[in-house]
């Protein structure tokens, strides 16, 4: 959106515009919040607790052609089949950035109201790989900085014994041939690909596990060293390319997509990471805190708005996946969550921004039961695996207290002592809904809500 259109929106000539960013790690949910949220904004008969369609204030949701012509359309359309087809799946992940344009018609309120007539607001929702949001950490780091860190970390993750010896057999470090580099970014990307899917969350640079149309290009042709080959040719020409791929990669999107961002989801799977061990929380809650360090919370001034520079005035913290448990544990989840970022959150609410944390499911996939295990009723969720079989799912019982969870976490323990959390994988279920009815969720409308329910 350009300055004209900026200036247009702040004399009050033009419709107004909420640019939502949803992000979040990989396997998060992404894809399918946006969907849910669209659909149940359009039909409307579930989200009771979003007060403008509770209260018929607004009227109507359409959508509109993007305003952005060289950003990818989001496929709302063919995830929206995926999901509530006959054969109900789960739509692939995000793999570049994209867009949606949601346009809202409201009845305007107050005392004017009747002179006015109806209001259109526009919804532009942004997604963009989580992936990506962890190379803006690399804007603060020079690769000296970055390798440390990254072999420091690469211990006990898949992958790493593989990149260490692919190190060992290195020539001499004064040499350089492309082969070579080739070959050892190839290790490190198969490195960071194998723990992403072991349940890692801090894998950088995000772009070599979705690298988009930069694949193979010298930008992605690079990997850490360590201290011993510092000075020499193949270190220095990793330095320029890592220096090149935050100038002309990281940057770029921090500035085109990111940093226009008026309000903000953040998905986090809380259950996955808790399930993969103590390791894994603490990995999370670590990324998570330095990915939220690059947003602008607070709200912006008139001049900073007109010009059209913003600051992220609503994030939303949502622990996905909670119709994998009972609702009597919703409430310890999202305690979880809130502890896990509470440096993320105390610095947006100083700054100015309201931040809320909640638990959700954007589709709703299970129904609760009682299961009976040893004389002992357990309350469980009960729904349709991958390969087409039901199953009950008992998970374990989430502690009332987050730091039974984060203590351990953080202090290095390779494995819970007090329990052990399962998880499943539960495919969408076959959808009868009701005329006016949108995909069945958790605590979305109220997400909703809290992110877009002022402006309505």
């Amino acid at each position: 959106m350009g300055i004209g259109s900026e200036l247009m929106r702040g004399l009050g000539l033009g419709d107004p515009v909420i640019r939502l960013g949803v992000t979040g790690l990989s396997r998060a949910g992404k894809t399918v919040f946006i969907t849910s949220l669209v659909a149940n904004l359009m039909d409307r008969g579930r989200m009771h607790a979003l007060r403008a369609a509770a209260d018929g204030s607004l009227k109507a949701a359409w959508l509109q052609p993007q305003p952005d012509d060289t950003v990818p359309r989001f496929d709302y359309e063919r995830y929206l089949a995926a999901l509530t087809g006959p054969q109900p799946h789960w739509p692939e992940g995000t793999r570049h950035v994209s867009q949606l344009r949601l346009s809202l018609r409201t009845e305007r309120s107050g005392f004017l109201s009747g002179l006015r007539g109806p209001q259109t607001i526009h919804l532009d929702i942004v997604d963009y790989p989580g992936e990506w949001l962890l190379d803006l950490r690399l804007m603060e780091k020079d690769f000296n900085e970055w390798s440390a860190e990254v072999l420091g970390r690469m211990q006990g993750r898949p992958g790493a014994e593989d990149y260490q010896q692919s190190l060992s057999e290195l020539p001499d470090g004064d040499r350089l041939d492309e082969p070579t580099a080739q070959k050892l970014a190839r290790s490190y990307t198969a490195h960071l690909l194998a723990s992403r899917d072991a349940g890692w969350s801090d894998c950088t640079p995000g772009r070599f596990l979705i690298p988009g149309e930069l694949e193979g290009s010298p930008a992605l042709t690079f990997a850490p060293l360590p201290e011993r080959f510092a000075g020499s040719r193949m270190h220095k020409e990793f330095r320029r390319r890592y220096e090149a791929y935050k100038s002309r990669v990281v940057k770029p999107f921090f500035r085109d997509h990111f940093a226009r961002i008026d309000r903000q989801v953040v998905l986090v799977d809380v259950l996955g990471a808790i399930h993969q061990g103590p390791a894994a929380i603490e990995d999370i809650r670590r990324a998570m805190a330095e990915i939220l360090s690059a947003f602008q919370p607070g709200r912006a001034g008139w001049l900073a708005q007109l010009l059209g520079t913003r600051r992220v005035e609503r994030i939303l913290f949502a622990a996905t996946k909670a119709d994998h448990l009972h609702h009597v544990q919703h409430n310890r989840l999202t305690a979880i969550l809130s502890a896990m970022l509470r440096e993320a959150r105390d610095r947006a609410d100083f700054s100015g921004a309201r931040s809320e944390a909640m638990s959700l499911a954007a589709l709703r996939t299970t129904t609760e039961d009682i299961i009976r295990q040893d004389g002992e009723e357990l309350p469980a969720v009960r729904g349709r695996l991958l390969d087409g079989r039901q199953a009950a799912l008992y998970p374990g019982e989430l502690p009332a207290d987050p730091v039974a969870l984060l203590q351990p976490a953080r202090s290095g323990a390779t494995e819970w002592l007090d329990g052990d959390y399962a998880v499943m994988n539960f495919a969408p279920a076959p959808m009868t809904a009701r005329p006016g009815d949108g995909p069945p969720h958790i605590r979305l409308d109220r997400a909703a809500e809290f992110l877009i329910g002022d402006r309505l």
